[in-house]
């Protein structure tokens, strides 16, 4: 995997982010035509910390009021009635906003003739599909800040996987890893299978805060995705964590202990899932049995297939781990024993057997 350049250096390359004056008003506009399967979109729908309701209701405090146009959650009746604010900002005529993308980008240059792998709309003097990469070329450069929302946006996911005859990829590979928005921000890239609720909420708003003049640009790793969500590891926030150092593993999916024999990838996978739950902090994979398969990793699924099947690191790290393990659970297991017990002196006798002494003097 191609490594871009580091996060600290986009986030301070533009100082008109930091000149320019906070905003009252924004429009986010969100296109799931990517290839993909709007889940994306149904996960937004569960975040409460803080829900979509909020946000769009004006509920947040020291946000700019926001409009948000998404196909499952727009009051409109479609056609072009759902489109207009996305020709308005094609032609300039609609600013600030927020471009989000939903689903991978394909790559239309490798067909030939015509055709077309993904559309949003017609043209309206010729009836033609409008293609995604068209809507991307138009609105990307004009948007105050761009995000990709999901695997499939942010590194092309599943549809990007070897094999595939559509040449997907991810928003930044299409755009570039150096592009700039107009509010001088990269690409936000939000990665999962779908999108944990309050990951992207809480991405959207700092990036709104930062809209409003009251935040610094989001801090982003060098995959551009957020580093606070994105910095640690699936076993460094597991439950079963403690299992692994102790070289009890699990051998099947009903067991508590660590998964990784079962196939489990979560040492070294960027995600915060254990630690945030999925609804309301409750889920996620491994907190309810689910092994990690990767599906936040630039290298998602490829890199983590066949799925179910024990990692190859798997194996020589349990290994290892198993006399260390052995050893540190026999003195756990000891030392739990020991203190399991209370202290002699805990009774009802009538003689005080605590140690205290009654004439003892500071």
């Amino acid at each position: 995997m191609t490594t871009h350049s580091s996060t600290a250096e986009v986030s301070k390359e533009p100082s008109q982010a930091e000149d320019r004056q906070g905003m009252d008003e924004i429009h986010i506009l969100w296109i799931s035509e990517g290839m993909s399967c709007d889940g994306d979109t149904v996960s937004l729908t569960a975040a409460g910390q803080p829900s979509i309701e909020d946000l769009v209701l004006g509920l947040i405090p020291g946000l700019p009021k926001v409009n948000l146009v998404n196909k499952v959650l727009s009051p409109s009746l479609g056609g072009e009635d759902f489109l207009a604010p996305y020709r308005a900002a094609a032609r300039g005529e609609l600013a600030p906003f927020v471009l989000v993308i939903e689903g991978s980008i394909p790559n239309q240059n490798i067909i030939e003739g015509d055709g077309y792998w993904t559309s949003f709309g017609n043209d309206p003097e010729t009836g033609e599909p409008q293609t995604l990469n068209w809507w991307i070329d138009q609105l990307a450069p004009k948007a105050w800040a761009v995000v990709a929302a999901g695997t499939c946006a942010t590194f092309g996911g599943i549809h990007a996987m070897a094999g595939n005859p559509t040449g997907c990829m991810g928003l930044a590979d299409y755009l570039g890893w150096d592009f700039t928005s107009q509010g001088g921000l990269p690409v936000v890239n939000v990665p999962g299978c779908p999108i944990q609720p309050e990951n992207f909420m809480e991405t959207l708003v700092w990036v709104l805060y930062h809209a409003a003049g009251s935040a610094p640009p989001p801090p982003l790793d060098h995959m551009l995705r957020p580093q606070w969500l994105f910095g640690k590891t699936v076993h460094e926030g597991c439950d079963r964590g403690a299992y692994y150092e102790q070289a009890s593993f699990a051998k099947d999916y009903n067991s508590p202990k660590c998964l990784v024999k079962t196939g489990c990838w979560g040492p070294v996978v960027n995600c915060n899932v254990p630690k945030r739950g999925w609804m309301a902090g409750i889920g996620g994979c491994p907190n309810v049995g689910g092994i990690c398969i990767g599906c936040t990793m630039p290298g998602f699924p490829d890199a983590f297939m066949p799925f179910m099947d024990e990692p190859p690191g798997g194996t020589l790290s349990s290994l290892a781990i198993k006399p260390y393990g052995a050893v540190i659970r026999r003195l756990r297991g000891m030392t739990n024993e020991l203190v399991n017990h209370e202290p002699k002196w805990r009774h009802n006798k009538r003689k005080l057997t605590s140690g205290y002494d009654p004439h003892w003097r500071a």
